[in-house]
């Protein structure tokens, strides 16, 4: 999403001090903010934390599932073809928001509003769910497409919901007034990005991408070469 990412211009500073501030000015505001946020955000918040090791059964179900046999050989095309799509816009996502789209904390940076940012907010876990998307079909497990869209969306929505609060009581009218221009999930139709201050700095290099995304691609070439095994077998 667009959201705080290290800034190149003044990289590896991150805006911690937040939670430092609050503690000092009222201890009992961050309990009392858990206490009272809606369970959808704080189950967002703890699907972040964990959201690396929750596909893992989804995993072994693309590998133990037998394959559909009435399904078409240009279905696993089909699935390639979507997987590159994913992995293209997670590759262009990261190349403007950088590493600190691998973390695990609530830690932020500048807000990022450049490349696809400027025109959905979560680029990264659209990419995600074409991604698997297009594994599924790649395994040709085509009556499983539905359930990998309705659970990974369930997941993602509640991450993004958590996201959103974070950046609204840190960022403020900033994050409002980016929210209110860039649509959540579907771009719009026709319009154009617009163009803000956060958009001076240039974005990270390719080198650096591929270095930042190397898990995702290692995966990746790791899940076809799964699938290839067990179509052998």
């Amino acid at each position: 999403m667009g959201k705080g990412c290290l800034d190149k211009c003044a990289r590896g500073s991150f805006l911690t001090s937040d939670l430092v501030n609050v503690k000092l000015r009222n201890p009992l505001t961050l309990s009392e903010k858990r206490e009272t946020r809606p369970r959808f955000e704080r189950a967002g918040a703890w699907l972040f934390r964990h959201r690396t090791s929750l596909p893992l059964p989804l995993v072994l179900a693309l590998l133990i599932v037998p394959a559909a046999e009435l399904s078409s050989p240009s279905t696993v095309w089909l699935g390639a073809a979507m997987v590159a799509g994913g992995e293209a816009l997670r590759l262009w996502a990261v190349r403007h928001i950088g590493v600190i789209s691998r973390t695990r904390s609530d830690r932020l940076g500048p807000l990022v509003e450049t490349g696809p940012f400027a025109l959905i907010r979560n680029p990264l876990y659209l990419g995600n769910l074409a991604l698997w998307v297009g594994f599924t079909l790649s395994a040709r497990l085509v009556l499983l497409v539905p359930v990998v869209i309705i659970v990974l969306g369930l997941e993602y929505h509640a991450i993004v919901r958590w996201e959103e609060s974070l950046l609204e009581s840190r960022r403020g009218d900033q994050y409002r007034a980016y929210a209110s221009r860039v649509p959540r999930w579907v771009p719009r139709v026709g319009s154009r990005p617009s163009l803000s201050v956060n958009q001076a700095c240039e974005p990270y290099s390719w080198g650096e991408t591929l270095f930042s995304e190397r898990g995702t691609l290692i995966a990746i070439a790791a899940g076809f070469l799964l699938l290839w095994i067990k179509s052998s077998a």
